[in-house]
């Protein structure tokens, strides 16, 4: 299992517009996602991917981390085992 933190998201995005965004940059479907709103000035997701790599899922987010999208610069993070 490998997880994607998907930071500075604009507050109306939806999953599937995640799904879509991420599908352009040649990312496979995520299994699962939680949202993490906070405050509401730069919501997240953790996006859960089971059966990939945890190497050509960082390769892939390096071409979406900073990028901007729906106005916001994304952060785009690979968690390890034991973070959230």
């Amino acid at each position: 299992m490998t997880r994607l933190y998907l930071g500075n998201l604009a507050p109306d995005t939806s999953d599937e517009e995640i799904g879509e965004f991420l599908a352009k940059y040649g990312f496979p479907p995520f299994d699962e996602i939680e949202h993490a709103p906070g405050d509401g000035s730069r919501p997240a997701a953790v996006l859960t991917y089971r059966s990939i790599d945890p190497n050509a899922l960082g390769q892939l987010q390096k071409r979406i981390h900073n990028m901007h999208w729906k106005n916001r610069a994304l952060t785009a993070q690979i968690l390890r085992d034991g973070f959230a």
